[in-house]
């Protein structure tokens, strides 16, 4: 069984076709990486999987289910996470109530329902844990605002990881980073990996990021995949080489 399947996937905005007629698998547990330059389609291509977009043409399966343009809600309750490359939390609160946000979300409950002293108490617990899986165990009281880029990221991954997803989609996960937080960066999508047995597919520009930790990598070009293969293969790719206009891969 595919875990992830895209099937001739195309988006078009009026004449520009952002996706073209875009196919490939994910097995369960792998790490995938999609590169290419600026404006090769890979953000569209994770706003189509998650809902944010509406599908031109094309099918997604998730375990063997269509999900093609269900809205983002009903692909999060499937097991679909995603962060993006601006952080999306919530700036004026803490990191603790950013992460307990959304593992009250994951359980559909709401702050004016807790009468249980233990129940709150097992709320708190599982954010600190998400907290501690990211790195941010000692920024729990730090308003979000206030982290660095780099606590930010890792915090939108903690936010990300509240819906327990078998697949998380990271948008350019180390963009902006200093070089030792793009390495506690990618320790942590290993982490993750290894530890939750989380399926995770990134866009990325750093390909030292993506030949470090992607176990295949998948490269679009104008919309379309121009190659599809392990770190090696790739690196002697004639058509990637050239679509990164002769930049060292």
């Amino acid at each position: 069984m595919n875990f992830l399947e895209i099937r001739n996937l195309t988006k078009e905005f009026g004449k520009l076709r952002a996706v073209n007629n875009v196919s490939f698998e994910v097995q369960k547990g792998s790490i995938v990486a999609i590169i290419g330059p600026n404006g090769a389609g890979k953000s569209t291509l994770f706003n189509l999987v998650t809902g944010y977009f509406a599908v031109s043409s094309g099918k997604i399966f998730f375990k063997d289910e269509e999900i093609t343009d269900l809205p983002p809600y009903k692909i999060l309750q499937k097991g679909i996470s995603r962060s993006f490359q601006v952080s999306n939390i919530f700036p004026d609160l803490t990191a603790f109530e950013n992460v307990r946000i959304g593992v009250l979300s994951h359980r559909r409950k709401s702050m004016k329902l807790f009468s249980l002293v233990e129940e709150m108490d097992e709320i708190n617990e599982e954010t600190s844990k998400l907290l501690k899986a990211v790195g941010l165990s000692n920024e729990n009281d730090t308003v979000a605002s206030t982290l660095s880029h780099g606590d930010q990221k890792r915090l939108e991954i903690g936010i990300a990881l509240t819906n327990e997803p078998a697949l998380l989609l990271l948008d350019e996960p180390t963009a902006g980073m200093a070089p030792e937080e793009t390495v506690n960066t990618v320790n942590l999508i290993k982490d993750i990996s290894n530890k939750q047995n989380t399926t995770i597919v990134f866009t990325e520009h750093d390909l030292n990021v993506v030949f470090s930790i992607a176990e295949r990598i998948i490269v679009l070009q104008q919309g379309s995949i121009i190659a599809d293969g392990t770190g090696e293969e790739i690196k002697g790719n004639k058509k990637v080489k050239e679509a990164y206009l002769g930049e060292e891969v």
